[in-house]
């Protein structure tokens, strides 16, 4: 339960000692102005056209919020309770690879950040630290392990198995890069981190991917990824098989369908992860924040949903939890947050979301998360949502 206080909120940025990029645009300037190109378009660009970038975008800004006035909002909670255990905010840190381009520390960086915060952090499969690395670096974080799914399909249950003997507590399968996307900005700048090693942590670490290498050269790592990243014959039978082989929950990232959502229900799925790949996979696609009402219908509370792709206020995601998330993943903000000041842009990052969030809540007229299934959003055509 949070007090709602000027000085608690505002006035601690204006009185800051030294300023920090507050809104998503100017920490996007800063970063721009920092680090070299091909990172930066790499983080910042999405697929082809990038309609899928700006379809995210104009779905937080179809819905408006229709707030509730004259009730008490001095306290507001902003707890949530995922998996067994309960949380301060309704943010986690989506899982984004190969942090080092933009910092040395990268997710070690991040994860301690994530510790400091007590906000569930996703390591990605492609990270430049690997998870036995990341779980030392922040004993006490909650963490979970993203999961890319490989052509040798014992390199990702060996994954699987690392990750919960390292105390990570979920496994989240991205089922939407069984290719990579068209993305001209990277061929634009003739930049893969991948292939500059970013990616080496968790594959170099991994005894069934290094055994099916020739040698331990860098170029057998590279092709040697290249061979298992890419999985065009993933399907439910490998779901299924996956949750023979851990004990740990599993959600599915990258779930915009509702019928997919009754799918990963029917087949024993823990969670879902509405998201869209913030927009980095399919152009053309639809804003993961308009999949979610859907979704979230189907799923009806039988198991959580988390929203991400496009978030970049506390207000996105306000809008997110009303309409049926029970939390949010940030993922380009706190990247640009590391680039900045590493784990400490991090912190800031993820603390300015927090505080837009928690004012926001009290100034619609509820006093929870789950009070906000209760406000009231209507679309640009003045349809009422709820």
């Amino acid at each position: 339960m949070t007090n709602i206080t000027d000085g608690d909120l505002l006035l601690k940025n204006i009185t800051a000692q030294a300023p920090f990029p507050i809104c998503f645009a100017d920490l996007e300037k800063a970063v721009a102005e920092k680090i070299e190109a091909g990172p930066f378009g790499y983080i910042r660009s999405g697929a082809g056209g990038e309609q899928t970038l700006r379809n995210n975008r104009a779905a937080f800004e179809k819905y408006s919020i229709v707030p509730r006035f004259l009730n008490d909002v001095s306290k507001v909670d902003t707890s949530v309770h995922l998996f067994g255990k309960t949380y301060p905010t309704p943010l986690l840190f989506a899982p984004v690879g190969m942090n080092g381009m933009v910092h040395d520390e990268g997710e070690l960086a991040v994860a301690r950040a994530a510790q400091f915060l007590n906000i569930p952090y996703i390591q990605s499969t492609v990270s430049t630290f690997a998870l036995e690395e990341v779980a030392l670096a922040a004993p006490s974080a909650t963490k979970w392990f993203q999961l890319y799914w490989s052509t040798n399909e014992e390199i990702a249950f060996s994954m699987a198995t690392r990750a919960e003997e390292a105390g990570f507590e979920a496994i989240v399968l991205t089922v939407d890069t069984v290719m990579l996307g068209w993305r001209e900005e990277d061929v634009r700048n003739q930049f893969s981190p991948l292939k500059l090693g970013y990616a080496r942590g968790n594959y170099m670490n991994d005894p069934v991917f290094t055994a099916t290498l020739p040698d331990d050269s860098f170029e057998s790592y590279v092709q040697g990824v290249l061979q298992n990243v890419f999985h065009p014959t993933l399907n439910w039978a490998h779901v299924r098989e996956l949750k023979k082989r851990t004990n740990l929950p599993i959600l599915l990232k990258g779930i915009l369908h509702p019928e997919d959502a009754k799918l990963a229900i029917d087949n024993g799925i823990d969670g879902i992860i509405v998201s869209n790949h913030g927009g980095r996979q399919l152009d053309g696609v639809i804003g993961s924040l308009d999949a979610l009402p859907a979704i979230a219908k189907v799923v009806h509370g039988q198991i959580p949903i988390i929203l991400d792709s496009g978030v970049y206020r506390g207000m996105d995601a306000l809008k997110a939890l009303a309409l049926g998330a029970d939390a949010v993943a940030i993922g380009r903000p706190f990247v640009y947050g590391l680039a900045l000041e590493g784990q400490q842009g991090v912190q800031k990052v993820m603390t300015n979301l927090y505080d837009e969030l928690k004012v926001s809540i009290a100034l619609a007229g509820a006093t929870s998360v789950k009070g906000l299934r209760n406000i009231t959003l209507v679309k640009q055509d003045g349809t009422e949502v709820k």
